[in-house]
């Protein structure tokens, strides 16, 4: 009987707890930050080692550019879950926006670890798409004397082709078009549009005739074409 009572008595505020989760994550997708915040510090303070509502408190700082805030909770998230891939390609992922914001000493200093913690994210999960797309933009951004490298990049690009033809030949594409390669682009761009017909393929393959190629005519034809093919 007591331990009955007691089941009875913590249903509704596990309930509570539950339904102020829910509330929290559609004020973070309607990009409610404040509002949301304040309901994952409510249910932190009750729930301290809660690591998806830290998840979310960090992902709410990185949203708004507080880098350091994001790197509070994300560092925190990685010291107590070791081996969560997502949570190391986020802390590499923040510590990376604090090295481009900083001076050039201070970022070298970091440039190791950024490198390493998306490494060892793809390490723990092989099929981790976020964290090749963040080395092959790390190895474009570099310069060579710094291990920046195409080749790098490609190999990289190469493995997302395996696990995701799209974002492959996107990736491919983003190589081609950062060194000015822009035909090559354009044909990647295009193999992403066949292969997945998403929105973000048209408006990469839109903002490249738009703002590389100078044919915005071209632009406009390829939204429309989304456009049409994605009628409701």
């Amino acid at each position: 009987m007591r331990y009955l009572l007691s089941l009875l008595f913590f249903i509704p505020i596990l309930s509570f707890s539950q339904s102020d989760f829910e509330k929290a994550e559609v004020l973070f997708r309607q990009q409610k930050y404040a509002q949301a915040q304040q309901k994952f510090e409510r249910i932190l303070r009750a729930e301290p080692v809660n690591f998806k509502v830290m998840e979310y408190l960090g992902d709410i700082q990185g949203a708004q550019k507080k880098w350091q805030n994001a790197l509070a909770y994300y560092k925190k998230l990685k010291t107590l879950q070791p081996n969560n891939a997502e949570y190391i390609y986020k802390y590499g992922g923040v510590l990376g926006m604090i090295a481009k914001e900083s001076n050039k000493f201070k970022a070298l200093g970091m440039i190791g670890e950024v490198k390493s913690s998306f490494e060892k994210a793809i390490k723990l999960d092989p099929k981790h798409i976020e964290a090749r797309w963040a080395l092959i933009e790390l190895y474009l951004q570099l310069p060579g004397i710094l291990g920046g490298s195409e080749k790098k990049a490609l190999v990289y690009a190469d493995q997302l082709l395996k696990l995701s033809p799209v974002d492959g030949h996107l990736s491919k594409g983003h190589i081609h078009e950062y060194f000015e390669r822009y035909a090559e682009a354009e044909r990647e761009y295009k193999k992403a549009i066949e292969l997945g017909s998403s929105k973000v393929c048209y408006q990469k393959l839109a903002d490249l005739y738009k703002n590389k190629m100078d044919q915005p005519e071209k632009a406009k034809k390829t939204l429309a074409e989304f456009n049409e093919k994605n009628k409701s």
